[in-house]
């Protein structure tokens, strides 16, 4: 069972910048999709972006396009959520997620736990 593991999330306040980053415990960033998802209470989980097996393609949700970069190292086993001009609403749990279909139906084989992410007005 592959596991996933994110950190660097934390506080911070309207405009500013945080990454968040998902290491895997095995060598599947090269064999899946891979994808990050935000939860909040009473909204449940909202795709935030995916980046592709290849990482050739990067995908975003309309709430996120033009703020968040999401990136991979390989060699690392690691992806990668840069966030900038974070607002109040970007607040939630960051999750890392992989698989096959993860970024096309959302169906994922893998997920973490999440990191926090509070960002106040």
């Amino acid at each position: 069972q592959e596991q996933l593991v994110e950190s660097g999330g934390g506080s911070v306040q309207a405009g500013g910048n945080l990454t968040v980053s998902c290491e895997s415990s095995g060598r599947i960033l090269f064999l899946y999709d891979m994808a990050w998802f935000r939860r909040t209470p009473g909204e449940g989980d909202e795709f935030v972006g995916g980046i592709n097996w290849s990482g050739q393609k990067t995908f975003y949700a309309d709430s996120v396009k033009g703020r968040f970069i999401i990136s991979k190292n390989d060699a690392k086993d690691t992806v990668y959520l840069q966030m900038t001009a974070l607002r109040p609403e970007d607040t939630a749990i960051y999750y890392c997620a992989a698989g096959h279909k993860c970024i096309t139906t959302k169906e994922c084989d893998f997920r973490g736990q999440g990191t926090q992410v509070t960002v106040s007005s």
